[in-house]
């Protein structure tokens, strides 16, 4: 029988049909938990996948490939880098004031704050650490850092979800903010030095071309002490780790750039993952896909998406995006997209929204939220 505690967090435990085992995936609801307001950084540089095709002429010569390929293939027009030298900790730092002075609480309200970006500022100590001080935040604030990939955000929004339905925090504060200029920077210096690339050997590294930078916030509370009318209802998480080897980023010995990927056989096991979360999170929410009016989603390019809306049987229409002048970023991908959203009306009171998420290992995590 499941704990009158676990019952308090949300967390359900459902046993399989036919087995006296409990069922592996582990379920959330929340009845307590409200969305307050996101805040967001856009980096200052646009930098168009022309300009990043111009600075791969000599590659493009070489190989034979064609002008406009990057942005064919991905559908990303541009993406958002940083000025030189700047941290994960300051974007962040950027989005969470925004975050809290939307929110009208003061520093001293918040209980909680996690950083949650794949870049972080350094190994030790957290980046959390840095955030902490340059916000001001008590020292009562508990904080720490969470990476998953691309899910870090909404794997943070979940923790901080169970803190707030425990009745151990009032309100918190998650920040994200990658930093993808290093990536884009040392993946151009390889394609450009290793003359024994060929146009089947240089695939892995061309996802590394459609990751972008970014910073967003997000402040969450208890509804007993106000509720604001926006509700985190639930979500359901699936990991399927047989496929964690199609997509690693840090040094490589096979390839010498900061991530290697393989993009189409990712975007076939990761939409498998997707769709297996799908089916467990409409159960768990007690949702029909019909009565959600807009879809938030981690961003990779647009032949993943066609290809998730269309397993999924989803209305492409209901899906909104920035991929086009965002690119990939990350763990703020899906946040940053349903910050913009919301701030363009497209997610209106009283309205179903999903945050569906794929990251690289592979996992999957989606939310809802009733606004």
């Amino acid at each position: 029988m499941p704990s009158l505690l676990a019952e308090q967090a949300g967390i359900w435990y459902k046993k399989e049909k036919n087995t006296t085992s409990l069922n592996h995936a582990i379920y959330m609801k929340y009845s307590r938990v409200c969305l307050h307001s996101f805040g967001y950084e856009l980096p200052p540089n646009v930098v168009t996948s022309a300009d990043l095709e111009q600075q791969l002429a000599s590659v493009y010569e070489r190989l034979k490939l064609p002008e406009g390929r990057l942005e064919l293939m991905s559908g990303i027009r541009s993406r958002r880098y940083w000025d030189a030298g700047t941290l994960p900790s300051q974007g962040a730092v950027l989005a969470g004031r925004k975050a809290l002075l939307a929110s009208g609480l003061s520093v001293a309200d918040i209980d909680f704050m996690v950083f949650t970006s794949v870049s972080r500022d350094m190994m030790e100590p957290a980046t959390a650490s840095f955030v902490h001080r340059s916000l001001g935040l008590p020292e009562h604030c508990q904080i720490f850092d969470i990476s998953n990939a691309c899910l870090g955000f909404l794997n943070g929004m979940l923790m901080l979800a169970n803190m707030i339905e425990l009745g151990q925090v009032r309100y918190g504060l998650i920040v994200a903010s990658e930093t993808a200029e290093d990536l884009i920077r040392s993946t151009i210096q390889q394609l450009l030095t290793d003359e024994s690339m060929t146009r089947k050997t240089i695939k892995p590294a061309f996802a590394s071309l459609t990751i972008g930078s970014g910073a967003v916030a997000l402040v969450m509370g208890s509804r007993k002490v106000q509720d604001t009318g926006h509700h985190l209802l639930g979500g359901a998480c699936r990991a399927n780790t047989l496929h964690n080897d199609l997509c690693h980023g840090g040094q490589n010995s096979e390839q010498e750039t900061l991530m290697s990927t393989d993009a189409e056989l990712l975007l076939v096991k990761g939409i498998e993952t997707a769709s297996m979360c799908w089916q467990a999170f409409l159960e768990e929410i007690n949702w029909d896909k019909e009565s959600i009016d807009r879809f938030f989603c981690h961003q990779v390019g647009n032949a993943h998406a066609r290809q998730l809306f269309s397993t999924l049987g989803l209305e492409p229409e209901r899906n909104f995006e920035t991929l086009s002048v965002l690119g990939n970023v990350g763990s703020v991908s899906a946040p940053i997209t349903m910050a913009m959203g919301i701030e363009k009306g497209k997610l209106k009171s009283g309205q179903k929204a999903a945050l569906l998420g794929i990251g690289s290992g592979i996992n999957s995590v989606m939310l809802g939220v009733e606004w």
